[in-house]
């Protein structure tokens, strides 16, 4: 997702200035420069995310693997999926792709919500409207750089490792080029978009609570304090509720997100249940629930009146028989085929109660808050000292 930037512009002394109303055409001189915030932004974005995408992965499984016991709490799914898969591919898969969509996406995301509410204001249109306006416009500008990414990173976070023996999530790609190539060829360009409207659907409302909560806490505590300047801890504290806030109340819509990203078509399944078993390149047996990866030459499974077409090199299972009940697959999760929002959360809820709209809300909690009071801090501390350097040099 893209987090959405502080409110208001920093000044040259790195806090941020409460924003004023001007007439139309009125000069901001307190602004940075655009490609300032662009680049503190993308830095920020970058840091924030990389620091939490451990507890991402976590919830990643949690939401797209909700039966198995093993992933129901965080630190016992944190624990087991280090344990078992490491940190590269465990905790850290799908990190590449992640990469991709946060430093670009969050440069784009602060570029025009700076852009979007330095006008806005200028032609005095109130502050909060200014606000959600602008981290919607943001966003959505955005969204075409993150959506693939998210994509590739959700799918390769639930896989886990390669030929990963300890969950078998019906995607087994080599890496991030093997799962590019993998989807273009056999699903199709479209593939990288799947869950385009629920992506936007969940991160258009996060960005816009999480401005509408930062101005508020930040304004509190600089009535509590006394002061403009609300220091480090008041920087950190005050992000860190903004997003965690916001990503609790948006954690249904994110569920949702997930599940159309990484769910699997049952009648691909059936259908590549029928198919041979794969010899497992250890043993020289079978091995179960084995997926194989986009170099493997096999005719697509296709399924009709679907709306995704999936090749057996992202879900080739070895024979039904072969499946193990302790082991959750994608075939005993409720399957979302609506494009409505409400339909899905309906579905959801139905099969799966209250429990199934906040699965993963512990980590998806943590991960909000810590992300958006590092990106918040690491956003202001790095305009900071551009500001500071562009000075220097026009003194010198």
């Amino acid at each position: 997702m893209i987090p959405a930037s502080a409110s208001a512009c920093a000044d040259h002394n790195g806090t941020v200035a409460s924003t004023m109303l001007a007439p139309p055409n009125a000069e901001q001189t307190n602004n940075p420069p655009l490609l300032h915030n662009m680049i503190a932004g993308g830095l920020g974005g970058g840091m924030g995310d990389s620091c939490m995408h451990s507890l991402d992965t976590v919830k990643t499984r949690q939401q797209g693997a909700p039966n198995v016991a093993k992933y129901k709490s965080m630190l016992q799914a944190y624990a087991n999926i280090l344990r078992e898969e490491g940190i590269r591919k465990g905790l850290y898969g799908g990190f590449v792709p992640a990469m991709w969509g946060s430093l670009p996406g969050t440069t784009i995301f602060f570029g025009t919500y700076e852009f979007t509410k330095r006008n806005m204001i200028a032609y005095g249109v109130p502050e909060t409207l200014t606000h959600l306006t602008s981290g919607f416009v943001g966003d959505l500008a955005a969204s075409c750089i993150y959506v693939p990414s998210e994509v590739l990173k959700t799918r390769l976070q639930l896989q886990g490792r390669y030929n990963n023996e300890h969950f078998h999530s019906g995607y087994n790609y080599k890496g991030t080029w093997d799962a590019i190539k993998s989807i273009i060829r056999v699903e199709g360009w479209s593939a990288l978009f799947f869950g385009y409207k629920a992506t936007l659907l969940r991160d258009l409302p996060f960005s816009a609570l999480q401005l509408a909560f930062y101005e508020k806490f930040r304004s509190t505590t600089q009535t509590i304090v006394g002061s403009r300047d609300i220091g480090n801890l008041g920087e950190l504290l005050t992000g860190a509720a903004a997003g965690g806030l916001a990503g609790v109340i948006t954690t249904p819509m994110d569920v949702v997100k997930t599940r159309i990203q990484t769910q699997l078509d049952s009648e691909v399944i059936k259908a590549a249940a029928r198919s041979p078993a794969i010899p497992s390149s250890s043993s020289g047996g079978t091995k179960r629930n084995a997926v194989v990866s986009s170099s493997t030459k096999r005719p697509p499974v296709k399924v009709s009146g679907s709306r995704k077409q999936i090749h057996t090199s992202a879900v080739t299972f070895s024979q039904v028989r072969n499946f193990e009940p302790p082991l959750t697959t994608a075939k005993e999760i409720v399957k979302i085929k609506s494009d409505s929002m409400l339909q899905a959360l309906r579905t959801v809820y139905k099969a799966e109660g209250i429990n199934g709209l906040f699965a993963g809300v512990g980590p998806r909690f943590v991960w909000t808050s810590v992300q958006s009071s590092i990106m918040l801090f690491a956003y202001q501390s790095i305009l900071k000292f551009l500001d500071g350097a562009a000075e220097t040099t026009v003194g010198f």
